[in-house]
């Protein structure tokens, strides 16, 4: 048995086929994992993400850490509320997690994925030795994310008039507290939509309002499909602790000025970045019938090959998808081997729907 969140029996109720995922016991799908997708897609859907692991940093020298720690720059948050995504490395500048970090009136509040969550914190802790700084886990929060067109538009309805008007003011990665609730608007789908944090004592009340609102609870399936298709990097697949920004698609994460700031993992990126990278992240697009899936071999004539990090058949495109580590020359056309066979893809910018939209 996994670790499970304060929703479990509720996902038991509403029919959820249940599966592990990094320790914990969390719903696949609730029927139909292609239903789910495009639910989101065109008008809303809510997933419980209470597995994320939510950390508030304080003290006199939070921002003095965090510029430590983060290969992005805090000092970007110029306003109570702005987020920040960031990649945290390693001294070699490979992925330790890739994260969320707010600012907020009493710090900073951090969100890290859940299957890293003990090398996180221990990491985290580690590298805060030097500084005046207190790291508090908030175990005492679960955590909802309600995504699509119409996800703030319909939460709104069901909450109190301040987080409604807060609901429909947020900017864009931006999150506010109203009362003991947490609430920005971020995602990992490729949607507008919001994340709220909020005590676990409240959570199933808040979700069984929503689905009897008609916002269907979404899996595990589709969430991935959706941030497959938005492009966004999934980690233990498309990074690690042996992949580097650079190489992961995230050199927008790296803030290079000031260059006195000398956080963890910068030596090695200068070095790589001197000596060039030898892969990158793309995007591909099979173009006949089939799947593309995690590891299979890609290979780009007179150049070398690579592998597939994450792919899938995208509902919304209606082929399949993939995200791929290939040798930095590689241009716009390649093969993929499937069960043996050789199939074309064409390479593309690793964002394929945006917003409802096709990119490609």
């Amino acid at each position: 048995m996994g670790q499970r969140t304060p929703l479990y029996d509720l996902h038991l109720a509403l029919g959820a086929k249940m599966v592990d995922f990094g320790g914990w016991d969390m719903p696949l799908h609730y029927g139909s994992q292609v239903e789910e997708h495009h639910e989101v897609r065109r008008d809303c859907g809510v997933f419980d993400v209470s597995h994320m692991t939510v950390v508030d940093v304080s003290g006199s020298q939070a921002k003095s850490y965090l510029q430590h720690l983060l290969a992005n720059d805090i000092e970007r948050l110029q306003s109570i509320g702005k987020a920040l995504y960031s990649g945290m490395l390693n001294e070699q500048g490979g992925v330790v997690d890739d994260l969320i970090v707010y600012l907020t009136d009493f710090g900073y509040r951090v969100v890290v994925n859940a299957s890293t969550r003990d090398k996180d914190l221990a990491w985290m802790h580690l590298q805060s030795v030097d500084f005046d700084v207190q790291l508090h886990e908030r175990s005492e929060l679960a955590m909802l994310a309600i995504q699509g067109p119409h996800a703030r538009s319909k939460t709104a309805e069901l909450v109190s008039q301040s987080r409604a008007n807060l609901m429909q003011s947020l900017k864009p990665f931006e999150g506010q507290p109203d009362g003991e609730w947490f609430i920005a608007r971020t995602g990992y789908t490729g949607e507008d939509g919001l994340e709220i944090m909020l005590p676990a004592s409240e959570v199933v009340a808040f979700l069984n309002d929503l689905v009897g609102a008609g916002i269907s609870p979404i899996g595990l399936g589709a969430r991935d499909t959706l941030r497959l298709e938005a492009g966004m990097n999934l980690y233990g697949q498309d990074m690690d602790e042996t992949v580097t920004p650079l190489a992961a698609n995230m050199a927008w994460t790296i803030a290079w000025e000031p260059a006195s700031r000398g956080f963890v993992g910068r030596a090695a990126l200068q070095k790589q970045k001197v000596e060039g990278v030898a892969s990158k992240l793309v995007g591909l697009v099979l173009e006949e019938r089939g799947v593309l899936r995690a590891h299979q071999v890609v290979r780009v004539e007179g150049v070398g090959e690579g592998e597939i990090t994450s792919g899938s058949f995208s509902p919304t495109l209606g082929k399949s998808i993939a995200l791929a580590r290939v040798p930095a020359a590689t241009n716009e056309r390649a093969e993929v081997e499937i069960r043996g066979k050789w199939y074309p893809v064409r390479v593309v910018k690793p964002t394929f729907v945006r917003n409802g939209k096709a990119l490609i």
